[in-house]
């Protein structure tokens, strides 16, 4: 199995275990699982859940929905104090240092004219195309909450149903496992 992990912070953010599909030059997206987390109902064989104490529906805690992704790498929803993602000026602003960074990280790993080049050639192309877009995305950052990491971004396919993450390609680093 592959993990790749933020070239900047080190953090896991996705693996080979979702297909992961070019989008672009610079971009991959992958379809996500979103599913009800928490209130597990565990029942031990031979119990008899009628004659023990408890609730009805069983189990303790919360079910929230999450994505498979997010809970995989254990990603953080980016919100701010009011429970709303950044602007999409300030995102901006992170995409343009976030674009800068990797390029850095590129250079200074020893990555090819060609990979350098093709990062470069498309980085513009991807921004304008993330921003266009970003009120449909819900943004998950990296797990160490590093604000200068990749943020991963979730959507919707055209069905209205099926997630799909975005990550940067050369922002990310395979480890085997």
């Amino acid at each position: 199995m592959i993990i790749y992990k933020d070239i900047i912070t080190d953090d896991e953010i996705i693996s080979d275990t979702y297909k992961l599909v070019a989008d672009g030059p610079v971009l991959w997206t992958a379809d996500c699982r979103k599913y009800l987390k928490g209130a597990e109902n565990i029942q031990l064989e031979g119990a008899n859940p009628s004659a023990e104490e408890g609730e009805e529906d069983g189990g303790e805690g919360e079910k929230v929905m999450v994505h498979d992704i997010e809970d995989q790498f254990r990603l953080v929803w980016l919100k701010d104090e009011d429970g709303l993602k950044p602007s999409k000026d300030g995102f901006k602003s992170h995409l343009k240092s976030y674009v800068k960074a990797i390029n850095n990280k590129l250079k200074e790993k020893g990555a090819s004219e060609e990979t350098i080049k093709e990062f470069q050639g498309g980085a513009a192309a991807a921004v304008k195309k993330i921003l266009a877009n970003y009120d449909n995305y819900d943004v998950l950052m990296n797990q160490s909450m590093d604000a200068n990491g990749m943020h991963v971004l979730i959507d919707f396919r055209e069905d209205g149903v099926t997630p799909y993450a975005t990550v940067w390609k050369h922002g990310l680093v395979e480890m085997k496992v």
